[in-house]
């Protein structure tokens, strides 16, 4: 690492070095000439008599010996990268030197290779996704009967368990593979286009013969890595496919941000964790804290990538005509920091899911401090059953539940609601028999636990057996 100068931390701190190095200038460039060897593979095997079998041999000899320093001398004196990687190529291949790029658009080479980038990228960011629930469906597995306070507006609610809440992040990433699984759908070459988009070029190299230019897309498409091409387009493929990809990319840190905050919520409450490392330091100041900086690392990135969609957008919708180049500096940028926040963002999302850490304890805790109010309901309805009104026992429960609430509120005491009630006199029961009406916790979670049983068996289990070849460890250790 140069020390002396600015670092980009998600390649230093925060990503795996699989998608780092999709995004590398040697992948890049390695398969800028990759491209260049199928175009001219494909018009040699097309009987294009300037192309000759011993040229693609060169060229393909040649595709991972890059001369780096080369090209980048000619790009400084020429300003332009395409050619200056076309020079350096040719000073390796002399005798392919007249035919690299042959009737090609610097787009041929740059899209093409995004368009790969991009494909080979959503595997990463699938297979990340696939370990999100695998982790998550066993979480839930494993704590399905386990109940816990419900929470609206982040104020106590009727008790649910900790696995079906947990379900509701794996039904998010459940739909965040559903919208990758239509985006790869979408994701096709550039193929050989030529300049605007035309194949002009192209039709003057076939003198004029329709059906070897069809075949030299298709071929050049397939050799790249791609089952078919773009059926149109201009100089560049369509900038709409980087719009979705990024509103795609971005609902992954929807979901994922969702996860953190909640999280981060219930660490405060001290029911569920993350992990914490036993030589972690929670703050410089204040030795005993287990601050949530996995979550809130989380919560960080996700913002930063929910907010790239509107670059892609604007980007999208000011492609004037065929192609204009206010595209290009800010993919550079954006396209490579959409892919990598996401993978960031997962690999922190794989490293909490680990190893979870639920406190069945502190959770009974809070719901024995609420559950008397839960209860009030099924306390009114027995209450109607031993002959009371409902109007007058509503306002008597009423009355002790604000009492209650005030006395744990204002004077910090325990929840005495049942103690109120045994012993008003209008109350047609005693202490035991409202203990027995409260009864235990689980019997108020409704079918939190059936329900959990269910998404998994019908909703989850399929998508892991679809794709049991590509659930896999995945390194999710974290490098600060």
């Amino acid at each position: 690492m140069n020390r002396d100068i600015y670092q980009e931390p998600l390649v230093s701190r925060y990503t795996s070095r699989a998608m780092q190095e999709l995004f590398s200038e040697r992948y890049k460039f390695t398969h800028w000439r990759k491209c260049w060897v199928a175009l001219a593979e494909a018009q040699h095997e097309l009987g294009l008599a300037a192309v000759t079998a011993e040229m693609v041999a060169e060229l393909k000899a040649n595709v991972d010996n890059i001369n780096f320093e080369v090209a980048a001398a000619k790009e400084r004196e020429i300003r332009h990268d395409v050619m200056a990687h076309v020079y350096a190529y040719g000073q390796q291949c002399p005798l392919a030197e007249p035919i690299i790029h042959l009737g090609a658009t610097s787009q041929f080479v740059v899209c093409n290779t995004d368009l790969l980038i991009q494909k080979r990228a959503l595997r990463l960011i699938k297979k990340a996704l696939l370990k999100v629930i695998a982790n998550l469906a066993a979480f839930c597995a494993a704590h399905k009967d386990l109940a816990t306070l419900g929470y609206t507006h982040y104020q106590p609610a009727q008790p649910t368990t900790v696995g079906k809440r947990n379900t509701l992040y794996i039904q998010d990433v459940l739909m965040d593979l559903s919208y990758i699984e239509q985006l790869e759908t979408q994701i096709r070459a550039r193929g050989a286009k030529g300049t605007v988009g035309t194949q002009a070029t192209f039709i003057e190299l076939f003198n004029g013969d329709h059906e070897k230019v069809r075949e030299l897309d298709r071929r050049v498409s397939q050799k790249i890595g791609f089952d078919e091409a773009f059926p149109v387009t201009g100089q560049t493929y369509p900038r709409k496919l980087d719009m979705k990809t990024a509103e795609t990319l971005a609902g992954i840190g929807a979901s994922v941000h969702k996860f953190a905050v909640d999280l981060r919520l219930l660490s405060n409450l001290k029911v569920q964790e993350e992990p914490f490392e036993s030589k972690q330091v929670g703050s410089s100041a204040m030795a005993y804290k287990r601050n949530p900086m996995r979550s809130e690392r989380m919560t960080g990135l996700a913002r930063k990538l929910m907010g790239l969609p509107a670059n892609f957008a604007a980007t999208a919708a000011n492609q004037w005509f065929e192609r204009t180049l206010d595209d290009s500096a800010i993919r550079r940028m954006d396209l490579a920091q959409a892919f990598l926040l996401t993978d960031a963002i997962l690999k922190l999302y794989i490293n909490i899911t680990n190893d979870m850490v639920v406190y069945p304890k502190q959770i009974e805790r809070h719901l024995r401090e609420e559950l008397p109010f839960m209860a009030t309901e099924k306390i009114l309805m027995a209450c109607v059953e031993r002959g009371k009104s409902r109007q007058e026992m509503h306002e008597v429960i009423r009355e002790h539940s604000v009492a209650a609430g005030l006395a744990v509120k204002n004077r910090g005491e325990s929840n005495n609601l049942l103690e109120l009630l045994a012993a008003d006199e209008r109350v047609p029961f005693d202490r035991a028999e409202l203990d027995s009406l409260v009864g235990n916790y689980q019997q108020f979670t409704g079918r939190a636990s059936m329900q959990t049983t269910e998404f998994l068996r019908e909703h989850v289990e399929p998508v892991l057996e679809k794709y049991k070849d590509s659930i896999e460890d995945i390194d999710a250790s974290l490098s600060v």
